[in-house]
C-alpha cells in the first residue's frame, strides 16, 4: 500500500502557507545530521524526497531559512516554519518536510541518513541506512528499490 495518496497537500505551522504533491516521491528519509537536529530541535528531520516537477506552493510565500548550509530551506513567512528543502546542486529534487503533510505516512522511512550522528535512541531501523549520506552511485537503486515497496 502507498505511504502517500497523490495528490497529497500540506501546509506549514499557521497555515498561511499550503502546497501539493502530485509525483509520486523517490523515497521517504529521516535524517540525523546535526544541521537537521539544530533545526528542528530534535534527533531528526522526516523528508518525503519529492520530484521537483511534482511540487508546488499552493499558497503563502517561502522564505529562505537555515542559512549557513547550503541548501536553501524554506520556511513560511509568516510563522517561519520550516516546510520543505531544496538540495544545493539537486535541481530535481524538492524535501518535503514529512509531518507538513496533511495525511503524512504512518510508516518508519525508507532509509536514514547520517546515522554517523545519530543519537543512539533515536535510530529508527529503517530499510535502508548510511552512516553518511547515500551516493550519486547509490541514488537509483535506492529510488528503483522504494518504487518496488510502493507497488
Amino acid at each position: 500500500m502507498p505511504e502517500i495518496t497523490l495528490p497529497a497537500t500540506g501546509r506549514c505551522q499557521c497555515g498561511a502557507l499550503t502546497f501539493e504533491i502530485t509525483a509520486p516521491p523517490f523515497a521517504t528519509s529521516a535524517c540525523h545530521c546535526r544541521d537537521c537536529q539544530r533545526m528542528t530541535g530534535s534527533a531528526f528531520s522526516l523528508t518525503v524526497m519529492t520530484p521537483a516537477e511534482g511540487f508546488r506552493v499552493t499558497g503563502g510565500e517561502a522564505v529562505r531559512g537555515g542559512l549557513g548550509t547550503g541548501h536553501r530551506h524554506m520556511h513560511c513567512a509568516k510563522c517561519l516554519s520550516w516546510v520543505f528543502t531544496q538540495p544545493q546542486g539537486v535541481d530535481f529534487l524538492v524535501n518535503v518536510r514529512t509531518p507538513m503533510l496533511d495525511a503524512p505516512p504512518t510508516e518508519v522511512p525508507f532509509m536514514e541518513t547520517k546515522l554517523s550522528d545519530a543519537m543512539p535512541f533515536a535510530r529508527l531501523g529503517a530499510p535502508h541506512g548510511f552512516d553518511d549520506f547515500p551516493t550519486g552511485d547509490d541514488i537509483p537503486g535506492l529510488i528503483e528499490d522504494y518504487a518496488k515497496t510502493r507497488n
